[in-house]
């Protein structure tokens, strides 16, 4: 199975180890403290199993492919293997995408989401399938523009979408305090008083 040769290099197997010790730190250390403030933790889950999720996704998928024209693949524990680490990646984003969009606003959630899941997951595919390896610098730096002109487009489609609200955007990402509210309103009261 080539996909088994490319994802035991030692490149994907540091990348694999660092996401999985990362999502580990994140589910046990982080999420009980700071997941209903902090969306980036929600959303980093998501997006570093989801990186991972795409290439074991694209291994069942050239297994399938190939199991379908004859050469049954799945007689190999690498096939089962993957599948199992797609299912369990699956459920993880799942669990953790709703968690986010059942604390955060979705139109905030949305293009975070996107922009991480995408970025690990050309990174992952990078480290894998050694994309990079056989194309110019110049093919290299116009697929970077056009990344970076898509995450800007999406960045500013949802930063703008609201412009014409009267409410701040800005009031979703951050918790209100009521006493430094009640303090701002009682000095302003002040001051409109003593003069």
């Amino acid at each position: 199975m080539d996909v088994w040769h490319l994802a035991s290099e030692a490149g994907f197997i540091i990348y694999t180890c660092v996401v999985v010790v990362a999502v580990l730190v994140l589910i046990f250390r982080f999420v009980p403290k700071y997941g209903q403030r902090y969306m980036v933790i929600y959303i980093g889950i998501c997006s570093l199993t989801g990186s991972l999720t795409v290439m074991g996704v694209k291994a069942v998928g050239i297994a399938l492919k190939l199991t379908f024209e004859g050469k049954n693949q799945f007689k190999y524990y690498q096939t089962w293997l993957f599948t199992v680490f797609v299912i369990i990646f699956c459920l993880l984003q799942l669990n953790y995408l709703n968690k986010a969009l059942d604390t955060f606003n979705t139109a905030v959630v949305s293009p975070v989401y996107y922009v991480m899941f995408t970025t690990l997951t050309i990174l992952a595919s990078m480290i894998m399938f050694k994309d990079w390896d056989h194309q110019t610098a110049t093919q290299i730096i116009t697929e970077l523009c056009g990344f970076v002109t898509i995450l800007s487009g999406t960045f500013l489609l949802h930063k703008t979408k609201d412009m014409g609200n009267s409410q701040s955007t800005n009031a979703i990402l951050l918790p209100k305090n009521k006493d430094i509210e009640s303090k701002a309103t009682n000095e302003n009261s002040k001051e409109i008083i003593e003069v």
